[in-house]
């Protein structure tokens, strides 16, 4: 079958194109153990933009995407993030991107093997028509079941479905490390007996965060530690100024404090940090994609000691001087992705927030036109929204709700 969509592809010039692509449908296993099935039709309706997007195509430009491709194919649609409509169900669901022959695809291990939609292995969502793994298209909350048309207030929040699973995993794996961690600094502190130590380490892992970088990762890490550690004393550190519109949203609906560090060295951020934290962090949740991230944390001090350095930027390379690092003993983490139960959570979360609010339109006709020019200069551009979307079904989208 044939479809219309954006596709990415091995070329210096056109790494990213809009046509006509041919859609395949080979059978794909959810988790290991678990019978291989073909997909069934999904209508994408509202998608959105993602970091990830920009990255595969600078590697289409330098001729490095053939791994990533479906297995017999020389491109791969993109988009993973968004609301699609299942006509044999009638229903709207957002795709679980990631898959494969793996016990936890979070965690596959030498052995075991992943995809993920619009990603690595499997077509994404910027099309007209997909076919997805049935299992691996979720429902909405039970009080959306017979929904028509989606409202696109609704639509701006499901949008973060993916980023926000992440935050969920995130958090789940800093509280399972962070509580070994601790816990025997808690017990020998406090004189209690383990369980009552475990349970102290759960919150004081989390009294002093830092989260370098104020993309949506980054604000969706905030809001779960939020969430989950009301005392915890949370600063987004990045370069944009104090009256940006994303450093006032987590002032404002996270409870969070913000240090714009644009005119700073890296020197005098961790010294501020230090400052405004009352203390050396106790959690550094890198984002931002630069190099200055772990030399704030590790050189110049803004992490303490026991403290967890969680490496979720892409990109920049990590570097500790061994001996301060182990008598600190500090741990770095670093992890991708999320499961199932990860994403229901996020949706379930999204669903009665206020994110809608950092979403900003483009215009599909003017996006399909110059797709490379629509991420230059306006998606990851100067001055660009938190995130940025694209109504691509209006049938299926109540623009007034």
């Amino acid at each position: 079958m044939k479809t219309y969509g954006t596709y990415f592809q091995n070329d210096r010039e056109h790494p990213l194109r809009y046509g006509e692509i041919n859609l395949i449908n080979p059978p794909r296993r959810r988790l290991r153990g678990e019978p291989e099935k073909t997909g069934i039709e999904a209508l994408p309706v509202f998608c959105g933009f993602c970091g990830t997007d920009w990255e595969l195509m600078r590697m289409g430009r330098r001729g490095e995407l053939t791994p990533k491709f479906p297995e017999g194919q020389t491109r791969l649609i993109n988009g993973h993030e968004g609301v699609v409509w299942v006509p044999g169900e009638k229903r709207f669901a957002i795709v679980l991107i990631r898959g494969g022959d793996s016990y936890d695809p979070t965690r596959f291990t030498e052995d075991e093997t992943y995809f993920e939609y619009g990603c690595d292995g499997a077509d994404g969502i910027f099309c007209d028509l997909g076919y997805f793994h049935p299992d691996m298209l979720l429902h909405l909350p039970e009080k959306y079941d017979g929904l028509e048309k989606l409202p696109l207030s609704l639509a701006k929040k499901l949008v973060f479905s993916d980023p926000y699973a992440c935050a969920v995993f995130q958090h789940e794996r800093m509280c399972d490390i962070g509580v070994a961690q601790n816990f025997r600094v808690e017990l020998a502190k406090q004189h209690c007996s383990e369980q009552e130590a475990r349970k102290a380490a759960y919150d004081s892992t989390f009294a002093r965060v830092v989260i370098f970088g104020l993309g949506t990762t980054g604000l969706f890490i905030g809001d779960q530690i939020r969430r989950n550690h009301p005392s915890a004393r949370i600063l987004f550190t990045a370069r944009s100024g104090e009256e940006s519109a994303k450093a006032q949203f987590v002032k404002q609906e996270l409870g969070c404090d913000y240090l714009s560090c644009g005119a700073l060295s890296e020197e005098q951020t961790a010294a501020v940090i230090d400052e405004r934290l009352g203390g050396a962090a106790t959690v550094f949740v890198g984002t931002s994609g630069s190099e200055a991230e772990h030399r704030v944390a590790f050189d110049y001090g803004a992490l303490g000691c026991n403290g967890i350095y969680n490496s979720f930027s892409l990109g920049p390379k990590v570097a500790f001087d061994s001996m301060p690092f182990g008598f600190k003993n500090q741990i770095i983490l670093s992890s991708i992705n999320f499961t199932q139960s990860h994403m229901q959570k996020a949706i379930s979360i999204l669903c009665e927030s206020k994110f809608d609010r950092l979403v900003e339109l483009i215009d599909k006709q003017t996006f399909i036109a110059d797709p490379i020019g629509a991420y230059e200069n306006t998606i990851y551009a100067k001055g660009a929204p938190l995130k940025t979307a694209v109504v691509w079904n209006e049938a299926f989208l109540d623009r007034e709700a």
